[in-house]
């Protein structure tokens, strides 16, 4: 199997097609950014420095040429997982009391954690959305291939992303044949068991699949490697942004150490 990298791979089929500031940039070093950015926001805890940090993902968000509304729902779709942790934190950590609910108390330090905690992940999820989240799959196989991530890991990433749409497809005409054969979900043994074999039925047609598809790719001569037609190539361009956003990252950095000081 041979990967082309082509311009039409610059503009993420989720998002539709677009064209950017970021989405020109060298894939490789939007991932090591990326990497780094996620990294320095991790470490901040002052609450004025990480809506700084907010506000950095923001302006990358402006300059990314993403619909802002869809992304911003995307990003919400991942506080979902959080916010009931949020919500508990000031009930669950001891501190100065704000008010009490059925004889438990919020304390305002459980209060900001939440907020810290909140904006963290929000900055992070916001910024990988908009370096990395843009590439097509196989641009970012390419641009980890080149950042030497071992072959396996690349593949099992590239493959993973391809064919989940693949199994959930085939999902949904399992679901459909037994709505035709009149299952009715509920509470019972025969419910459990039929999801049961459901399970089943899709990990033995995984197998099958996955065996005629590398029977496929042998007979197309793949032989385990990826083979790139188009080199990366840094450009002034990429340099001055991962300069501009790198001091960025240290002006979060100091105002960190500068407000723990205080």
């Amino acid at each position: 199997m041979t990967y082309v990298l082509t311009g039409d791979d610059k503009a993420i089929s989720g998002f539709g097609g677009f064209r950017s500031a970021i989405t020109s940039l060298d894939p490789r070093m939007r991932v090591v950014v990326t990497v780094l950015y996620a990294i320095t926001v991790v470490g901040l805890s002052d609450l004025r420095v990480l809506s700084g940090a907010m506000v950095l993902s923001m302006w990358l968000l402006a300059i990314s040429g993403l619909p802002f509304q869809k992304t911003l729902k995307r990003m919400a779709m991942m506080d979902t997982f959080i916010i009931f942790m949020l919500v508990l934190l000031p009930f669950t950590m001891p501190g100065t009391p704000i008010f009490t609910v059925w004889g438990v108390s919020a304390s305002w330090e459980g209060l900001w954690r939440a907020v810290e905690i909140g904006l963290t992940a929000n900055a992070v999820i916001l910024a990988v959305m908009t370096m990395v989240g843009s590439m097509e799959p196989v641009t970012m196989g390419h641009a980890l291939f080149a950042l030497k991530t071992p072959e396996r890991l690349v593949h099992l990433m590239m493959f993973t992303i391809r064919y989940i749409d693949v199994l959930r497809e085939e999902y949904q005409r399992l679901r459909t044949s037994m709505k035709l054969r009149a299952f009715r979900p509920g509470t019972n043994w025969h419910t459990y068991r039929s999801y049961g074999y459901l399970v089943g039925m899709m990990l033995v047609r995984a197998i099958e699949r996955s065996e005629r598809i590398l029977a496929a790719m042998k007979c197309r001569g793949f032989s385990g490697r990826i083979v790139l037609l188009d080199e990366f190539r840094l450009t002034r361009t990429d340099l001055a942004f991962a300069a501009a956003l790198c001091l960025a990252m240290a002006a979060l950095v100091w105002a960190e150490v500068v407000y723990a000081a205080a």
